[in-house]
């Protein structure tokens, strides 16, 4: 007997978008509507594991490497599937959303592959979620230009050949698409309509262009949340009728329990599979969620003091980079998310020489290739793994094999030497109320203090409020973190924020709103898994 047909899925409070039919067109949705009714149950079911192993780690305050799958581990023979040619050479990447300026500079950038951003660096409106799958087929046919209007600069692709190749992200597992819904009103989950969109429009076009559909995956955080994706993708392609492997993965490890997982979600995805990547604030944010009741042992100090170079933070990303190269996959180190000033050179000049820095430290400790959040970081970015891969494309054959870290290196927060500061607690208050009112706007990349900030950085400044209050942190000045000074540290940014922008902009802002959203995350009882929950509820559009 043969599948039923999927429900339809209709579109529900959404103003109509102009050219909104060339995405959201019936056997595209046909796809999306079968991705949803096959694999939303499943994803639902990780969703629940994912609340029972949180609740394990508030029991014990640890985590460990899965006995179930040490077979795995053991097992040398096995290895991903070799790199397609489109993504043999990663050693810089861009990262950002796909509105129609970022995707034609994005491109252009110089950069050898683009992170095309429906996830962390887009807010999930309507028409950033249809507008920019549009962006992106526009710019697979030579379809797309842009002028901006301000400056009247004009924006036009390269040819092929120099453009970027594009890795897509989708939304993580946990986001619901509220303006796609089936039969029963049950929203469709973000992950499949970002994916599954995607995929239907562009799969074949990539190919005859000699690439692929290539994907970020976020927020991971166990092997058996990659093997649903591996499934997606297996019944993807066989719908499609394209070649088993074509699609490429590369998995986020920006969750503290994946990073116990890394060998399990490459095996899971190993004829999809094309690398990790180490990422900074959602790593740091998992940590702070997932050992918020640990006790001052778990305490993060200021987010801007705990590097790439903290010893849990290096045992991470080592361990990365000797997992990926004995599974011959890439290993992508984190962001450089400054973003260069016109009018302030001795600022661009300390923080490029901080950029340079980093990144030559990936290199040399064996990354494959590197993000940057703003092109004119991608010579510096480029000149570090230069010096280091010469003509190769990847160093992947540089197995670290000296490398040895133990379960516990990845938790030990307490080895780092730094405390909590009362500047970061205002730092971590300004960014979180600026950062959230772009978001309310529909703004997922926004500027902030000259660094490129996401919503990532949203959920470790409210994390790091909620510990210290709940870990009953002192800082350096002796005042003790509670509900009441955070709050008097919120309300004096609101009058800094309306003295420094002017009443009309600050009345036609988002303020109050952002404000009392990040005190409510902060401040509640029950901790909120994701920030962007509550705020996708008051997000227009």
């Amino acid at each position: 007997m043969s599948a039923p047909a999927p429900s339809p899925l209709a579109i529900v409070d959404a103003e109509p978008l102009p050219r909104q039919e060339e995405v959201l067109t019936e056997p595209a949705l046909a796809f999306v509507a079968e991705l949803h009714r096959r694999f939303t149950p499943r994803r639902d079911e990780l969703l629940a594991r994912r609340a029972e192993r949180r609740a394990e780690i508030a029991r014990t305050s640890t985590l460990d490497f899965l006995p179930e799958t040490a077979a795995i581990r053991a097992d040398d023979s096995w290895k991903v599937a070799p790199a397609p040619a489109a993504l043999n050479d990663r050693r810089v990447e861009i990262t950002g959303p796909t509105d129609r300026k970022m995707t034609i500079n994005a491109l252009n950038s110089g950069a050898r592959v683009w992170l095309a951003d429906f996830e962390d660096a887009s807010a999930p409106t309507w028409e950033n979620v249809v507008l920019g799958q549009l962006n992106l087929i526009d710019a697979y046919t030579r379809n797309i230009d842009f002028t901006d209007e301000r400056s009247g600069k004009s924006y036009a692709l390269r040819p092929n050949e120099e453009l970027a190749t594009v890795v897509m992200r989708p939304r993580g597992w946990h986001l619901n698409e509220r303006h796609l819904t089936d039969a029963d009103g049950t929203p469709v989950p973000g992950a499949f309509v970002d994916f599954g969109l995607y995929f239907f429009h562009n799969a074949k076009r990539l190919i005859d262009l000699g690439k692929g559909p290539y994907f970020y995956l976020p927020k991971t955080e166990s092997h058996l949340e990659a093997r649903l994706w591996n499934e997606v993708f297996v019944f993807a392609q066989d719908y499609l009728g394209i070649p088993q492997g074509t699609v490429r993965a590369t998995v986020l490890i920006e969750t503290i329990t994946a990073a116990y997982e890394m060998e399990e979600i490459l095996y899971e995805l190993r004829d999809h599979a094309s690398g990790l990547n180490a990422g900074r604030w959602d790593y740091l944010f998992s940590i702070v969620k997932n050992f918020r009741d640990g006790g001052a042992k778990f305490v993060l100090p200021d987010r801007n003091a705990v590097t790439m170079t903290a010893p849990f933070m290096r045992a991470y990303t080592e361990l990365l980079v000797r997992t990926c190269h004995k599974r011959g996959a890439h290993a992508i180190g984190g962001m450089a998310a400054f973003i260069p000033s016109r009018k302030d050179p001795e600022v661009n000049k300390v923080a490029f020489e901080k950029v340079r820095a980093d990144k030559d430290r990936e290199a040399n400790d064996g990354f494959d290739g590197s993000w940057v959040a703003h092109p004119d970081l991608v010579p510096i970015a480029m000149e570090s793994f230069d010096k280091v891969l010469g003509d190769k494309p990847n160093q992947k054959d540089r197995l670290r094999e000296d490398v040895f870290v133990k379960a516990e290196d990845l938790i030990a927060i307490d080895s780092l030497d730094a405390k909590p500061t009362y500047n970061g607690l205002v730092n971590a208050v300004q960014v979180g109320i600026r950062y959230i009112e772009a978001w309310l706007r529909g703004l997922g990349a926004v500027a902030i203090f000259n660094l490129m900030e996401d919503a990532a950085t949203a959920e470790i400044s409210r994390s790091q409020i909620w510990q210290w209050i709940n870990a009953g942190v002192v800082l350096d000045n002796g005042e003790k973190v509670t509900a009441e000074l955070a709050r008097k540290v919120a309300a004096e940014e609101l009058a800094n924020i309306r003295a420094e922008i002017g009443e009309e902009a600050f009345a036609a802002g988002n303020w109050q709103q952002a404000h009392d959203l990040l005190l409510k995350v902060s401040l509640d009882e029950d901790y909120a898994d994701f920030l962007t929950l509550p705020a996708y509820e008051q997000l227009k559009g």
